[in-house]
């Protein structure tokens, strides 16, 4: 005998499955390629193959949020390693060589420094300096999101 929750399911799979006369339904848009900040450059700094190839097309990337440049901001910088400072603001820090600006679609919640993020973001190459903060970047993400991995 069937309860409800049996013929549900096998509604839904019947729908899925295109037996009513509707189209069966179609997998989920492909996810966005998932990377880390040294896939973006080659050994001479130039772009790689990979970013040439996704200029302008959503990626995934893994790294830290750096402390921000200032509160509320829709700004921060990614970095590969957690950075317990802000990297521009103290003039003793080591400039790190793999890091990427994030420009977020909303003010960015900070997350600690030293918990691990995914940021997903159109990918942008070229010359850019932010108007508001004056960070200049090769590379950026842009209309982008994250969350703790």
């Amino acid at each position: 005998m069937f309860d409800r929750r049996t013929l549900l399911k096998g509604t839904a799979l019947a729908a899925a499955s295109g037996v009513f006369g509707l189209p069966a339904a179609t997998p989920a848009k492909a996810a966005a390629p998932e990377i880390k900040l040294r896939d973006l450059y080659n050994k001479d700094m130039s772009f790689s193959d990979f970013a040439n190839a996704h200029a302008d097309k959503i990626i995934l990337v893994n790294g830290f949020m750096a402390p921000p440049l200032k509160a509320e901001s829709k700004f921060f910088v990614l970095t590969k390693m957690p950075m317990a400072v802000c990297p521009f603001c103290e003039p003793e820090t080591d400039w790190p060589d793999d890091i990427l600006a994030v420009y977020a679609r909303r003010i960015v919640d900070v997350i600690p420094f030293n918990r691990k993020i995914v940021v997903e973001g159109r990918l942008r190459l070229g010359g850019y300096s932010d108007p508001e903060t004056g960070f200049y970047s090769m590379v950026r993400l842009e209309d982008a999101k994250y969350e703790r991995v």
